[in-house]
């Protein structure tokens, strides 16, 4: 079985800025890998490489084995690449409903994609009390559910989130977390970038430290959870 997701030596610079300098990653199907480090350590820029948002100056990334150099973003998400970006990036003016339908755009199964709604709704049950309500009116919380529904709506086999706990309350924070690891015992394949090294590496099955646009350490999260570097640089002790 080949890695769903293969980063080969990515080197990626935007305004001068080297910020990407050469790293390695990768991630086997039905993997949770979490991607962790300080603030402008290069992890959202190699979010947005993936996705085809940025291009890239060296290196390769292979998705599903194929190189995915020059593919556009709307084209990876039809071979089932899809992310949450920080920020969340809904459509404001839009209902609750109308966001999740968005999502499943590029799908014709009209029975399944109702079926796929109604089980957003059970695993969001704030969602469906306010369907019709136009999304830029809900909290920042329920905004995260909504994206991060909108995103499972289009069927992704690997899915890619930017930061979803930042800014929320801790008990939103714990139920996104709760969905996280929900969707990865579904199979979903997840890379996760997160500010909350603790949460992000209970969840996950591996993990990836960045600093200054390299990889620093890598290795079973468990273990990370437990290596007194990550804990005094990333867990605040």
């Amino acid at each position: 079985m080949s890695a769903m997701l293969t980063i080969k030596g990515l080197k990626v610079a935007y305004g001068g800025i080297k910020a990407v300098k050469g790293i390695d990653l990768s991630i086997e199907p039905g993997e949770l890998v979490t991607l962790i480090g300080a603030n402008g350590a290069g992890k959202t820029t190699t979010m947005k490489a993936i996705t085809g948002l940025l291009p890239w100056a060296d290196g390769d990334i292979e998705y599903l084995g194929k190189s995915i150099r020059g593919v556009k973003a709307f084209d990876l998400l039809k071979k089932g690449l899809a992310m949450v970006p920080e920020g969340r990036g809904i459509f404001t003016r839009m209902t609750i409903l109308e966001n999740m339908q968005m999502g499943a755009y590029l799908r014709n199964d009209t029975a399944g994609i109702k079926r796929d709604v109604d089980k957003m709704f059970g695993i969001f049950p704030r969602l469906q009390e306010r369907r019709d309500q136009l999304a830029g009116t809900l909290s920042g919380g329920e905004q995260q559910m909504l994206a991060m529904a909108r995103a499972l709506m289009s069927q992704p086999k690997l899915l890619l989130l930017d930061e979803p706990s930042m800014g929320l309350s801790p008990i939103m924070v714990e139920k996104i977390f709760e969905v996280v690891r929900t969707v990865s015992g579904e199979g979903v394949t997840v890379l996760l970038v997160e500010q909350n090294a603790r949460l992000a590496l209970q969840a996950a099955h591996r993990g990836y430290v960045m600093d200054s646009g390299l990889v620093t350490m890598t290795g079973n999260a468990k273990d990370m959870l437990d290596d007194p570097k990550v804990r005094a640089a990333y867990l605040g002790e």
